[in-house]
């Protein structure tokens, strides 16, 4: 799991760190140039706190993805060497990107945030994660084996795509932006409103299904599938929270929203009765619905204004993170499924 997690959170990295990844060119310096420069003119707390955070996780599961092979000071070592070398290239990399800036204050944030990360790991990765509670939880709850955790990621995945404010709930798969095709325009706001119930109850369901056919017995299986709505939905509205006013933080929930989330959770918990070939079979035509559903769906009329802040400035980045995995999600998870319905079932 750990392994799995440093490698998605790399690449996540490495995508939010060069976005928006366009206008490629030799500038005639050397890439690593930066790292002799004088320091930056204009530095924010912001921008050094968001470059110490980022690292943090990355750190952390570097150490508890070499865990037991490598404990102690070579494991934090290690991490925090992976940490530098990765900043380093993105750093060099932003160099040919025009809308970037190379930065060695960067560089030494993010080796900050990552020798911050790997220092907790320490501390917490054998007493939390391995014989700790946590580790015990995994056992328990969830079936054994790498197939399994992939799954678990993809749902936390499917976690992260809630930060996103601009998209519909627990909406994913929207590929108009990346292959330039316009969005729908003159629907009625009922049309709005349909197409959001039908995504949001088809993804809660299918999102419900997939983490019950990855339990390994049935006991709580209600539970768990409603503590992660509740997660996804704080999810979102901390997402709301970040970009609008304290009294629009619900403004998600719009009235799409509420059948939608109605809808899905009740068919969801019905659902996770059945057996588990049924279920992978039944998440992955939800998927693929909703997937369509969305690249159908009309802007929306009650965020459209709204959400322009987090497509610009700090968020940027962030903005654009969001998006790619809300984009690519749907297909992962179909590929997931796919995959566990072509081997041998899965079995406690």
């Amino acid at each position: 799991m750990a392994r799995l997690l440093l490698a998605v959170y790399a690449v996540l990295t490495a995508y939010a760190t060069l976005y928006p990844m366009e206008g490629w060119r030799d500038a005639g310096i050397p890439a690593f140039a930066y790292l002799s420069a004088p320091w930056p003119r204009y530095v924010t707390s912001f921008d050094v706190a968001v470059n110490v955070l980022g690292y943090v996780p990355f750190g952390f599961l570097a150490v508890a993805a070499m865990h037991p092979r490598l404990r102690g000071v070579p494991a934090f070592a290690a991490a925090t060497a992976a940490a530098f070398a990765l900043s380093l290239c993105l750093e060099a990399l932003q160099s040919y990107l025009p809308a970037r800036i190379a930065s060695n204050l960067d560089v030494l944030c993010n080796l900050a945030g990552a020798a911050l990360g790997a220092a907790l790991a320490l501390r917490f990765v054998p007493r939390l994660l391995v014989e700790g509670p946590v580790g015990h939880l995994r056992r328990r709850m969830f079936l054994p084996g790498t197939a399994a955790d992939v799954g678990l990621v993809l749902i936390g995945l499917w976690l992260l795509t809630q930060l996103n404010p601009g998209m519909l709930l627990f909406g994913a798969g929207d590929l108009r932006d990346y292959l330039d095709v316009s969005q729908a325009r003159g629907q009625q706001p009922r049309f709005f409103i349909l197409i959001e119930a039908l995504v949001g109850a088809a993804n809660l369901t299918a999102v419900g299904l997939l983490s019950a056919a990855l339990s390994s017995t049935q006991a709580g299986v209600r539970a768990r599938l409603v503590a992660l709505v509740v997660v996804a939905l704080a999810v979102k509205t901390a997402a709301f929270a970040i970009v609008m006013r304290a009294e629009n933080v619900f403004a998600w929930l719009t009235p799409g929203a509420q059948i939608g989330l109605a809808a899905g959770l009740a068919l969801a918990l019905a659902a996770v009765a059945l057996p588990r070939v049924a279920q992978f079979a039944i998440a992955a035509m939800l998927i693929m619905a909703a997937t369509v559903l969305v690249n159908l769906a009309p802007p929306n009329p009650y965020l459209t204004a709204s959400l322009k802040v987090w497509q610009q400035g700090h968020f940027l980045n962030f903005n654009g993170l969001t998006r790619l995995v809300s984009a690519l999600w749907p297909f992962a998870a179909l590929g997931y499924l796919t995959y566990l319905g072509a081997r041998r079932p899965l079995s406690p």
